[in-house]
């Protein structure tokens, strides 16, 4: 529907977003049940995973296996690769699309994406978690607030979020109505999205479509099941053809035509730090041959530090480490990599660590007693190796958990740590993307030293925690990091933000720190056009200073 002939009237309102109620998939559960089931359905099977392009899905004769992680033998789609046909037919089904959608009253885009919402988190519920368990190799608590809880709150809440910047319009006075056009961008905007998270494959084209835009949107090729699940959900929502068009394939490929194109409007992307950078260039590359300055919105990498003061609660400390480091084998741009440890803590924290860390159950998702899955393919398994035996070589570190990895039937690697006595060792500054924590043992008296070395040891700016009970520490803390990191978490884990109570995003080399799920998210996909209509026009050009 367009404006022009909407047939409804009156100021609509969304409904007041709540944070999706996280099941406990206990076993035995009714949940847990329905979800294994699921996963022995979708297990069972190999299903084509298409592209779709201006509402239609296409099976192309170039494909690839689509795998699990933790069982890389069972296949569980045949993914279907565009060429550069696809991707230039996927620019123009979103060009035509724009228009009409653009001009859509925005309440009613917003009712796909509600739609949306309510089918993943009860229709598609188990599926969408099944998949995400089998093609990401998460456990049930991993799937559940990723593919099902946190894609809908994004949805929900960037709706309410959407009806707070419609509704902001400038003062109108005597004689003269003004108002506020929040257009859509002139243009396509390209969303590449991440394998690692289900809710950010299907939050970044959503988001900005939700604001009037059409997307080319191309996921990253380890997560397609799921993926394909949300494209689905989306298109049974009502989304209008070719909205969203989804190309899968070579990424290079991909991103070098679309960012090529003059009517890109802008780039929307979720990966690596050196990935968003040569992107970058090819825009700057572009720049000339634009209608407009595409708008760059990314989030990248992370060398997240938890940092503990001697106040600290020990115990706090230890499940911190473990949530943090090691849910989802470490593969969150959020999660902890190094920590820096009080040594009078670390006396009292080391050897529980190990122990624990030691008993965490490496395997099969689908079994209830499994903390970590697998990486998330050999590329994965292979660089951590690499980066495991490097750190073992070394005279500065010292092996406290874990250290092992095979990849015969999944690509497991055993949650790591590893105690340096260099603060400027590798492991302290790079992003290794896996279940790899580096401990950092300072004197107590160098609280205030440790902090700024923190702040200065690594290029990126995602997400910190800091454990203190003394008050005094946490405002230094607070001082001292206050440009380390998009996200400060006290006496918490550096990963786990929630929906409408703590939005997620860094600086420096994390990204453009844009927050996703806020509004400062859904207004970069907006063009304001104002408007003043004068109700009594002037019909003499003379001003009084003029004496007449």
């Amino acid at each position: 529907m367009t404006g022009a002939n909407h047939p409804l009237t009156g100021n609509f309102h969304v409904p007041a977003p709540e944070n999706e109620p996280v099941r406990d998939y206990r076993p035995g559960s009714p949940e847990s049940l329905a979800t294994e089931a699921e996963i022995k359905r979708i297990g069972g099977i190999t299903q084509p995973i298409p592209l779709s392009i201006g509402g239609k899905v296409f099976e192309t004769a170039h494909t690839q296996p689509v795998v699990s992680p933790h069982d890389h033998q069972r296949v569980l789609g045949q993914l279907s690769l565009a060429d550069e046909s696809h991707v230039r037919a996927a620019i123009d089904a979103s060009l035509e699309a724009r228009h009409d959608w653009s001009r859509t009253p925005w309440f009613e885009r917003i009712s796909v994406f509600l739609r949306a919402a309510e089918l993943v988190t009860d229709k598609y519920r188990d599926e969408v978690n099944a998949a995400t368990m089998l093609n990401q190799s998460k456990t049930f608590h991993q799937a559940e607030i990723d593919g099902a809880c946190e894609l809908a709150d994004l949805l929900r809440f960037n709706a309410h979020y959407a009806e707070e910047i419609y509704s902001r319009q400038p003062k109108s006075t005597q004689g003269e109505q003004n108002y506020l056009d929040q257009r859509g961008l002139e243009g396509f905007v390209l969303a590449v999205t991440p394998f690692n998270f289900t809710n950010i494959a299907g939050n970044l084209p959503a988001t900005a479509a939700m604001m009037g835009n059409t997307v080319v949107w191309k996921p990253s090729e380890k997560s397609a099941l799921s993926t394909d699940v949300v494209r689905r959900v989306f298109e049974e929502a009502g989304l209008p053809p070719g909205v969203i068009n989804c190309v899968h394939g070579d990424g290079k490929m991909v991103t070098d035509i679309a960012l090529a194109d003059p009517d890109l409007a802008g780039l929307s992307f979720t990966g690596s730090t050196q990935v968003f950078r040569e992107l970058w260039k090819k825009v700057a590359h572009h720049i000339d041959t634009y209608k407009g300055y595409p708008r760059i919105v990314g989030e990248t990498g992370g060398k997240n530090a938890v940092i503990a003061h001697p106040s600290a609660d020990v115990q706090a400390l230890l499940t911190g480490l473990t949530r943090g480091a090691f849910e989802f084998q470490g593969q969150k741009c959020s999660a902890a990599s190094r920590a820096y440890i009080p040594r009078s803590v670390w006396t009292r924290l080391k050897d529980r660590l190990a122990e624990q860390i030691e008993s965490l159950v490496v395997g099969d998702v689908a079994d209830h007693a499994t903390f970590l899955g697998a990486v998330i393919d050999e590329v994965a398994h292979d660089r951590l190796a690499d980066a495991i035996a490097r750190a073992k070589s070394l005279d500065t570190h010292t092996l406290i958990a874990g250290g092992t990895t095979s990849k015969e039937i999944g690509y497991f690697v055993r949650p790591t740590v590893f105690e340096t006595t260099d603060p400027t060792a590798f492991t302290l500054t790079t992003e290794f993307f896996g279940p790899f924590l580096t401990v950092y043992v300072y004197e107590d008296k160098d609280w205030t030293e440790t902090l700024k070395l923190a702040d200065r040891t690594s290029q990126y700016g995602l997400t910190a925690s800091v454990y203190a009970d003394d008050r005094k520490a946490v405002a230094e803390a607070l001082d001292i990091l206050r440009d380390t990191s998009g996200y400060l978490a006290i006496n918490d884990k550096p990963a786990g933000m929630s929906i409408g109570k703590q939005q997620f995003a860094g600086a420096r080399a994390s990204g453009t720190n844009d927050k996703i799920g806020s509004p400062l998210a859904l207004q970069r996909w907006l063009s304001g056009r104002f408007v003043k209509e004068n109700l009594a026009p002037d019909t003499d050009y003379r001003y009084p200073y003029m004496g007449v």
